[in-house]
């Protein structure tokens, strides 16, 4: 097995997790729930075809999932796309990648904890939403300093709890349609005539897309990994297959009894809440109840606990290599966690959240830019591939090493094209000021360098 060693780093974080960790990692990450918390707006983007939103998204994520395993098996370290672009390219193309991942994994935390507290806030209102954001963050801290297998011990926990609340939610909804509640017919999740077009469908898979980002945080755990690093590369392929099941299963059922239909179409959701009205619509008040207090749970725990653990590994890497402040790679000698870069997480966290709760469409700006940060580190993931593989390498595999990624990069850009506009102008200021960051690195004599490369 390959180690960091070999890489010019130090072995310092503790290696004890395995396929099963990994693969229940990227899921937990990903939230088997995910939907019910953005249902109403992707059926309103999709007109109804929220079903195959979803799958479209699932083919834009399967290639990039492929391109991961790939420079996973090549490069097993800390870092994801920061480091595969990095070391398969070249340092300052890492750099860019880390800092448009940057965009995702920093402020993913940020909009769980929004999402969260506002959900908590709905039925416990004299708790303010800042002060839930202040409680989720401060929980997730503490259980991520304790070290990396109370983390996974925790998750294995919770992903058994929003399995049971998705198993009871079909049951019912399964019930409901038996029982002639339907408002659409069977097939109409996944195609309508009526509303059909490339870029109302493309549009909304930029939105559901959303709910797969996650899969590629298990590439951050790649130094804690304790088997081969062909298992990593198999567990997010593995994560992200079981969740798209998951994912077009609840949404096709939420999506035939969707009440309003019509309505929800032309004033989108706002509130939010759209997928608790169908739950009430097929199984009562008390489903409804169900389904938005394991949103705020999974969202505001679960799914931040991983995403803070993922962006502090991140953080560690770059740190390490001196492409960001060096304190953030200090770690704790006794719990093995970067310890600094887990606080730094957390502060950013709080401070963006609190913000964000302040205005009126936060969920949605938030969502609009981790969604491109994402797309476009994604992008330099599929060229790393290509480069690292057949132009350096000389390999013949054309499938894996070329035909995946260029497909991924055709996928990718179609679905940043139809984001909306306020994404690509944000995203677009975010990666020119990660450009002049370079530049200035440049100017001072400081161009990034990998360990190996250094002089």
């Amino acid at each position: 097995m390959s180690t960091v060693e070999q890489f010019g780093y130090r072995q310092e974080l503790q290696r004890s997790l395995g396929f099963a960790d990994l693969m229940i990692y990227g899921l937990i990450f990903m939230v088997p729930i995910a939907p019910f918390g953005i249902f109403g707006h992707v059926f309103a983007v999709s007109h109804g075809m929220v079903a195959l939103a979803y799958v479209i998204g699932l083919v834009a994520m399967a290639f990039t999932a492929l391109s991961y395993a790939q420079m996973a098996r090549a490069f097993p370290m800390a870092g994801s796309v920061y480091t595969y672009a990095g070391r398969g390219i070249a340092a300052p193309v890492g750099f860019i990648a880390g800092w448009s991942i940057l965009l995702d994994y920093v402020l993913v935390p940020s909009l769980l904890y929004l999402v969260a507290g506002v959900a908590m806030n709905s039925f416990v209102p004299a708790v303010p939403v800042w002060l839930w954001l202040v409680a989720f963050v401060v929980l997730n801290t503490v259980v991520n300093y304790l070290g990396i297998q109370m983390t996974a011990r925790i998750t294995r926990i919770m992903l058994v709890a929003e399995l049971a609340v998705l198993a009871i939610f079909l049951v019912v909804g399964g019930v409901a349609l038996a029982q002639g509640k339907a408002q659409t017919g069977a097939l109409t999740p996944f195609f309508d005539s009526a509303g059909f077009s490339w870029s109302v469908v493309l549009a909304a898979a930029s939105v559901a897309v959303l709910s797969f980002l996650g899969f590629d945080g298990i590439s951050t755990l790649a130094e804690e990994n304790r088997e081969d690093a062909r298992r990593l590369g198999r567990s997010m392929v593995a994560a992200l297959a079981l969740a798209a099941v998951l994912f077009v299963a609840q949404t096709w059922v939420a999506a035939l009894l969707t009440p309003g239909r019509d309505a929800l179409i032309a004033n989108d959701d706002p509130a939010g809440s759209a997928f608790y009205t169908t739950a009430e619509f097929a199984g009562g008040h008390w489903l409804s109840v169900l389904t938005a207090v394991a949103t705020a749970i999974a969202w505001g725990f679960a799914n931040s606990l991983v995403a803070q653990a993922a962006t502090s590994r991140l953080l560690f890497a770059m740190g390490r290599d001196r492409q960001l402040p060096s304190f953030l790679a200090k770690v704790d000698p006794k719990h093995k966690v970067p310890v600094n870069a887990t606080l730094v997480v957390a502060a950013l966290s709080l401070i963006i959240g609190v913000y964000m709760s302040t205005r009126p469409t936060g969920i949605g700006e938030l969502s609009s830019l981790v969604n491109f940060g994402a797309m476009a580190a994604f992008l330099l993931l599929h060229v790393s591939v290509i480069v690292h593989y057949v132009i350096r390498r000389r390999s013949r595999n054309w499938l894996a090493h070329l035909v995946v990624p260029v497909v991924g990069i055709v996928v990718l850009v179609a679905v940043v094209f139809n984001q909306s506009v306020y994404a690509q102008w944000a995203g677009g200021i975010w990666l020119a000021v990660g450009l002049l960051v370079l530049g200035i690195s440049y100017a001072r004599g400081r161009r990034p360098a990998l360990p190996s490369e250094v002089k």
